[in-house]
Order: C-alpha cells, then sequence, then structure tokens
C-alpha cells in the first residue's frame, strides 16, 4: 500500500556500513561568519540535520538564515555516504543551480569525528553562477560541529568561504 510508505516507522539501527558516522546523527544549530572577494562580509544562524533510515547513507539537510534580519540565505539536501572505514562522499543538491559530490576522508577520534572532503564534480544549470569547486572540513567533538568551507568561484580561486559553530540540540 502506497500510504504505508508515508506512515510513522519504528525507529532503526543505523546500518552497520555508517555506524562509524553515527555521531553525527541529529540536529545541530549555530552561527558562522562568510566572507569572499566578491560579497561583503556577513554572519548567519545555521541549522543542520543528519538522519538515517536504516541504509548506508546518512540524510543530510542544511539551513541558514541572516543573522542580522533572518532572511533565508542558503540550503543543502543529499546524503553522506561511507565509502571505507576511513572515506566518506557527500552528495548534495543547491537551490542554486549547482550540484556537488565530494569525497574525501574521515578520521574517527576518542571524542568525535573529522571529515576533510573536496569536489570531485560540480554540477551546473545553466543559470547557475559558476562554481569550479569546493571542500569542506568538519570536526565533531563531543556535542559541537566546526567547519569551514572553501569555494572557486565567479573567476576566483579557492579560498576560504564559511565558518561555523554549531551545537547538538534536543
Amino acid at each position: 500500500m502506497l500510504s504505508a510508505v508515508f506512515e510513522p516507522q519504528p525507529p532503526v539501527a543505523p546500518h552497520p556500513d555508517i555506524a562509524h558516522l553515527a555521531p553525527l546523527l541529529g540536529t545541530w544549530r549555530g552561527s558562522g561568519h562568510g566572507e569572499y572577494p566578491t560579497i561583503e562580509p556577513f554572519d548567519y544562524h545555521e541549522e543542520i540535520r543528519f538522519g538515517h533510515v536504516g541504509r548506508p547513507f546518512l540524510t543530510y539537510r542544511q539551513r541558514t538564515r541572516h543573522a542580522g534580519d533572518g532572511r533565508s540565505l542558503h540550503a543543502e539536501t543529499g546524503y553522506l555516504r561511507s565509502a571505507g572505514p576511513d572515506r566518506v562522499e557527500l552528495i548534495l543538491a543547491h537551490p542554486t543551480g549547482v550540484t556537488e559530490i565530494c569525497e574525501g576522508s574521515v578520521k574517527v577520534t576518542d571524542d568525535g569525528l573529522q571529515l576533510d572532503l573536496d569536489s570531485k564534480h560540480i554540477g551546473l544549470s545553466t543559470s547557475a553562477k559558476l562554481v569550479t569547486a569546493l571542500g569542506r572540513s568538519l570536526v565533531l567533538t563531543g556535542d559541537s560541529i566546526d567547519y569551514t568551507l572553501r569555494m572557486a568561484a565567479v573567476g576566483q580561486p579557492t579560498r576560504h568561504h564559511l565558518a561555523a559553530s554549531l551545537r547538538r540540540t534536543g
């Protein structure tokens, strides 16, 4: 029955292939700062949600709002996949017409995780701004995530774009 697909399902354990990524599960909120040579610097508030459905990937949803006036700034939706015990893949869609496939390392530490990812493929719709590279570094320590994002876009070389600190909620 189609309606059964949309009914609430009982909680399920993370797939064994992503068990080492389970510390990311949950909702994270915090603030960050953005800068790039082609824009004015800005502060923002962010929420990230990592979920799972028992398959070998985590779901990912990210939203940001301007810290000053609350307007929506950006969103990303996708999946974090394990590519082995020390490798991950991040597949994202952006509403700006950009798709992103990043790959990199994951290191399990005594108190969390460290992910370092670089784009392997950037897809662009006809109306999207030219983005040629993206990279992300994320450090989870206990109930905190700190991340940075690097970007090459609109004729600029790869450089720092975003940094934020988030805390687990709930």
